[in-house]
């Protein structure tokens, strides 16, 4: 199976960071955040990838064509720099072609089970399969009694709601309902869903995604507690 990434977006909610550097490149510990979302895919044994480039793809490229890891097969396909992410896909859609395929985001980080997932989608048999998680909140929650008494606190608790978290499986078909302009996250997957042809795996394990610098300051402090979306051979 193949692995697409999406990785050709500008990163603008990162500020001026992204000017000297893409933000897949950006380094978690040692290595960019997306040589971690790689290894998660090899440990399942994954190593087909094709990473969707945009904004500053030739230095993504110049880096994996360094530093890829011995057993990887890397591709890469130029989408445009202002292309959205269902357009990256549709412009790479002849690499998809052959069978199902793994698609996510260059910028996100999770001990997803990738065999309990690509389980979960050949049981449910639809055309694509979409990991959501339940984030932690900003802000810490004010808990108040109906006489308006504020009864307590709770900081940053989870979501009672789930998230589109990425990490995909897609059929072949799922090509055919996407077009150059669209989002991913907007027409094509409420199209499927629509069709019943969009099914979720629950993830309570690890998730975070990469949006801000605080978010990378998030996961360089738990990389160096132990990088909790490491998966375990």
């Amino acid at each position: 199976m193949k692995v697409g990434i999406l990785c050709g977006g500008a990163g603008v909610r990162m500020g001026e960071a992204t000017q000297a550097v893409p933000k897949p490149l950006m380094t978690v510990g040692d290595r960019p955040i997306l040589w971690h979302i790689m290894k998660l895919y090899e440990a399942a044994g994954f190593c087909d990838f094709v990473l969707l480039l945009g904004y500053r793809g030739e230095a993504i490229r110049a880096y994996f064509e360094q530093h890829a890891e011995p057993g990887w097969r890397v591709e890469y396909v130029d989408t445009g720099l202002e292309t959205p992410t269902g357009g990256r896909l549709h412009r790479a859609r002849d690499r998809f072609r052959e069978g199902r395929f793994f698609l996510t985001y260059g910028d996100g980080l999770a001990d997803v089970p990738l065999r309990d997932l690509l389980a979960h989608h050949e049981r449910a048999g639809r055309a694509a399969t979409m990991t959501v998680v339940r984030p932690h909140t900003q802000f810490g929650i004010v808990d108040i009694a109906t006489d308006d008494v504020v009864t307590g606190f709770r900081e940053k608790p989870r979501m009672n709601e789930w998230v589109n978290g990425g990490f995909f499986v897609m059929e072949p078909a799922v090509l055919d309902v996407v077009a150059d302009d669209d989002v991913l996250e907007a027409r094509p997957l409420e199209t499927l869903a629509a069709k019943g042809e969009l099914t979720a795996y629950r993830h309570d394990g690890f998730w975070q995604c990469m949006d801000t610098l605080k978010d990378l300051r998030t996961l360089n402090e738990l990389h160096a507690k132990g990088a909790p979306w490491t998966v375990r051979k």
